[in-house]
């Protein structure tokens, strides 16, 4: 199933995606639904809501071999290739859905890095999970963008503005059931050239190994969601628009535009 979520005259509601229209859902994948007796709604006209808003926001940082490498040829402290699933966390104020403008901050001189994620969402309460409980717990799956500073990043103790200010983390269009995106490729296109494309599942721990590593001491829950990291980023500015494509699960667009101070 391919699900919605969307701004229905002020609330957020789900619906069921078939090709170009959305039928209207009373509920969530995430507890019981039915379909409402409305009239199908065409896909482009709507304001699309990211697919879930998490309890727990998590975020897999250098999850693929050529990224870490990179950084750990630069100037990151902590840029060694991971031995071991290891976790952190993204603010749910910074989500934004398909089609939001992504907004560099007034004070921010140098270009936003888009990194194309995978997305785990989970579907059901767990704690140490076997592998196989780990598959169970993902619901689905849907595409995030970390934007980052990486200016910020470099100089701020912590990544609370570079990875975490307002719109950096757009994510959608939509939440895909009943595939496997581990086989896809992710492509980053800027103004509709590629800028960066890999093979999503070349990671170096997989989403459900991640799972199993987490539960051992956190118990993930419906709603939340894990973000899977990239292998290749794509600088953006204001005035462009970056498309993050995954096989199976869509395109997540989203503008860049500079913050306007009154």
């Amino acid at each position: 199933m391919i699900w919605c979520r969307f701004d229905d005259g002020g609330r957020p509601r789900y619906g069921l995606v078939d090709g170009d229209v959305v039928t209207p859902v009373a509920g969530s994948p995430l507890t019981r639904w039915h379909r409402l007796r409305r009239q199908p709604l065409r896909l482009a006209d709507l304001r699309l809501l990211p697919p879930v808003v998490p309890g727990t926001f998590y975020c897999a940082g250098l999850n693929y071999k050529g990224h870490a490498q990179r950084a750990a040829a630069g100037d990151y402290p902590h840029g060694a290739v991971p031995t071991r699933p290891e976790i952190g966390y993204r603010a749910n104020s910074a989500l934004i859905g398909h089609g939001e403008p992504i907004v560099r901050p007034a004070d921010c001189d140098e270009p936003l890095v888009a990194e194309g994620e995978l997305v785990a969402v989970i579907g059901r309460s767990t704690r140490h999970a076997t592998p196989d409980e780990a598959r169970a717990a993902v619901l689905g799956w849907t595409i995030g963008n970390d934007v980052s500073a990486r200016g910020w990043q470099r100089t701020d103790r912590t990544f609370w503005r570079s990875k975490n200010s307002d719109t950096f983390k757009p994510m959608g269009p939509c939440l895909v059931t009943g595939t496997d995106p581990l086989a896809a490729t992710t492509t980053v296109r800027v103004d509709g050239q590629v800028a960066a494309s890999f093979p999503t599942g070349d990671m170096l721990f997989d989403p459900y190994e991640f799972i199993t590593a987490m539960s051992r001491y956190i118990t993930l829950r419906p709603g939340d969601v894990v973000w899977m990291g990239t292998d290749e980023t794509a600088a953006v500015m204001p005035g462009q628009v970056v498309d993050i494509t995954i096989d199976g699960l869509g395109t997540l667009s989203n503008p860049v535009i500079e913050e306007k101070l009154s």
